[in-house]
C-alpha cells in the first residue's frame, strides 16, 4: 500500500492506493462484526416490545393512532376490508327488508307499491344501496313512502356511512401527511469528525436540507448512548448523556439554509473527556442525533435521526467545504456533503493534555519569574529560596528581621537599589524604609537612628516628625510600642 498526500488549502489529505506489483501477500483485512445499533443511520429505532399481556387492549383505546401507526401494507387492507363489509352489511339490511315484506315475489306486480322500487334479489338491492351511499342516484331503484322501515335504515346507513367515511378517509389523509417523509430530505453526514478548531478539540457533524422550503424553528440534539456502571454496582446497559451542540450559545437553533457542520466542543464538562484516539479503538458508544422542525409549507412538526457509532467517528478529520459564491447566490455543492479530508490533530485527550500542562508547569515557574522585568514581590522569591529560617515567618516578619533573616534574592535585588541600606542592618526595618526618604541626609538621620537605638533620655521633640508618632509623644524607649517578640529581637540585638 502507497500513501499519496493530496493538498487541500493549507491541509493535507492522506489516499491510499492499492498496488497490485507488490510482492507481499498481503492477508485480507478481518470482516468486522456488525455493530448493533439503538437507531439506524434512517432514524428507524431497534426496539421491540414484547411480554405486554393484558396491555394490548391500549391499543384498541387509541384506535385512529393504532391505524396511522400501521403500516401502508395493512392500512390498504383495513380500508378495503372496512368499506366492503360494511356495504355487504348494509345491503343485506335492504335485501331482509325486501324478503321480509314479500317484495321479491310482487315486484312485477304493477297494482303493488314495494318497500324499494325494482329490489328484486340481492345484487339489485346492493346495487340500490351503492347509488345511495355514493349519492349517484340512477334514478330506477327508490323508497317509497310505504315503507316506515326503510326511512329509518335509509338514515341509519347515511349516519354509518357518514362515520366510517370521516374515519378511514382522515387516516389515509394523515397517514399521507405525516411529516416522516419530509424528514426523508434532511441529511445527515455519514461520519462524525474529530479534530482542533477554535484551539479546542471538537466533536462535528454535517446537516443539510435538500428542499428550497425551510425547517422553521429548527433545532437539534446529541444523545451518547453508552453503557456504564454505577459506584452501587448497577449496570445500565443504555445510560444516556447529552452532548452540549450550543445549548447554553443558542447555537442549537438552526437557519437550516444550507448545509451546517454541528460542534460538540470537547472539554471537562463533556462525556468524552478523556476520549482519545487509542481509546476509541476499545470504545463502544453510539452518538443519536435529533433534528427537529416545523414544516414551512404544512406547519406539522418534523423530526429527522440518525446514529454515529464509534467506527463512524474520524478522528482528526475535517469537512470539505460545500458552499461556493457564484454571480449572484451561492451554490451547495452536495456531492461533497459527505467527503472529509485528514488534517493535524493531537492524538491524546484533553484530559491527558490538561495533566501534561499541569506537570510542565512547576518547571516553568523559574523562568515565569526570571523572565521581562524584575519581580519585588516576595511571594515570587519564596518559591525560589533556599531552605532558610527566615521562610518560617510571616512576610511583615521577615521584612522587620533585619539583613541577617533576610532571603539571598532580595538582599541581591536590595543591593543594586541603595547601598545605604546596609548600614542599617541592625535598626528595624521602619527606620530603614524611613532613610530611604528623599530629603532626610544620610549624616542626619544616621546620627538619630544611632541615638534611638540607645534608651532614649531625651525629648522626642527632636525627633522627625514620624518618629515622634510612633513614640506616642513620651520618652523610654520607642520598642515600647512594638510586640513582645519583636521587643525581645530588639533587646537582644541592642544587648
Amino acid at each position: 500500500m502507497s500513501a499519496l498526500r493530496k493538498k487541500f488549502g493549507d491541509d493535507y489529505q492522506v489516499v491510499n492506493t492499492s498496488s497490485s506489483g507488490s510482492g507481499f501477500n498481503q492477508p485480507p483485512p478481518e470482516k468486522k462484526r456488525k455493530r448493533q445499533r439503538f437507531v439506524d443511520k434512517n432514524g428507524r429505532c431497534n426496539v421491540q416490545h414484547g411480554n405486554l399481556g393484558g396491555e394490548t387492549s391500549r391499543y384498541l383505546s387509541d384506535l385512529f393512532t393504532t391505524l396511522v401507526d400501521l403500516k401502508w401494507r395493512w392500512n390498504l387492507f383495513i380500508f378495503i376490508l372496512t368499506y366492503t363489509v360494511a356495504w355487504l352489511f348494509m345491503a343485506s339490511l335492504w335485501w331482509c327488508i325486501a324478503y321480509i315484506r314479500g317484495d321479491l315475489n310482487r315486484s312485477h306486480n304493477d297494482k303493488y307499491t314495494p318497500c324499494v322500487a325494482n329490489v328484486h334479489n340481492f345484487p339489485s338491492a346492493f346495487l340500490f344501496f351503492i347509488e345511495t351511499e355514493a349519492t349517484i342516484g340512477y334514478g330506477h331503484r327508490y323508497i317509497t313512502d310505504k315503507c316506515p322501515e326503510g326511512i329509518i335504515l335509509f338514515l341509519f346507513q347515511s349516519i354509518l356511512g357518514s362515520i366510517v367515511d370521516a374515519f378511514l378517509i382522515g387516516c389515509m389523509f394523515i397517514k399521507m401527511s405525516q411529516p416522516k417523509k419530509r424528514a426523508e430530505t434532511l441529511m445527515f453526514s455519514e461520519h462524525a469528525a474529530i479534530s482542533m478548531r477554535d484551539g479546542k478539540l471538537t466533536l462535528m457533524f454535517r446537516v443539510g436540507n435538500l428542499r428550497n422550503s425551510h425547517m422553521v424553528s429548527a433545532q437539534i440534539r446529541c444523545k451518547l448512548l453508552k453503557s456504564r456502571q454505577t459506584p452501587e454496582g448497577e449496570f445500565l446497559p443504555l445510560d444516556q448523556l447529552e452532548l452540549d451542540v450550543g445549548f447554553s450559545t443558542g447555537a442549537d437553533q438552526l437557519f437550516l439554509v444550507s448545509p451546517l457542520t454541528i460542534c460538540h466542543v470537547i472539554d471537562t464538562k463533556s462525556p468524552f473527556y478523556d476520549l482519545s484516539q487509542r481509546s476509541m479503538q476499545t470504545e463502544q458508544f453510539e452518538i443519536v442525533v435529533i433534528l427537529e422542525g416545523i414544516v414551512e409549507t404544512t406547519g406539522m412538526t418534523c423530526q429527522a435521526r440518525t446514529s454515529y457509532t464509534e467506527d463512524e467517528v474520524l478522528w482528526g478529520h475535517r469537512f470539505y467545504p460545500v458552499i461556493s459564491l457564484e454571480e449572484g447566490f451561492f451554490k451547495v455543492d452536495y456531492s461533497q456533503f459527505h467527503a472529509t479530508f485528514e488534517v493535524s490533530s493531537p492524538p491524546y485527550s484533553v484530559k491527558e493534555a490538561e495533566e501534561a500542562l499541569l506537570l510542565s508547569s512547576p518547571l516553568m515557574a523559574p523562568s515565569l519569574c526570571n523572565s521581562g522585568e524584575k519581580n519585588s514581590s516576595l511571594d515570587c522569591l519564596e518559591t525560589l529560596e533556599d531552605n532558610d529560617s527566615t521562610c518560617k515567618l510571616p512576610t511583615k516578619l521577615q521584612k522587620m528581621s533585619g539583613r541577617e533573616g533576610l532571603p539571598k534574592k532580595l538582599l541581591r535585588m536590595s543591593s543594586t537599589t541603595s547601598e545605604m541600606t546596609y548600614s542599617f542592618g541592625d535598626l528595624p526595618m521602619k527606620l530603614q524604609r524611613i532613610s530611604s526618604v528623599p530629603g532626610v541626609s544620610d549624616d542626619k538621620l544616621g546620627g538619630k537612628a544611632s541615638k534611638m537605638s540607645e534608651p532614649m533620655s531625651k525629648s522626642v521633640a527632636d525627633l522627625p516628625p514620624k518618629l515622634q508618632r510612633m513614640a506616642g509623644g513620651g520618652g523610654g524607649r520607642m520598642d515600647g510600642h512594638l510586640p513582645p517578640k519583636l521587643r525581645k529581637m530588639n533587646s537582644d540585638r541592642f544587648t
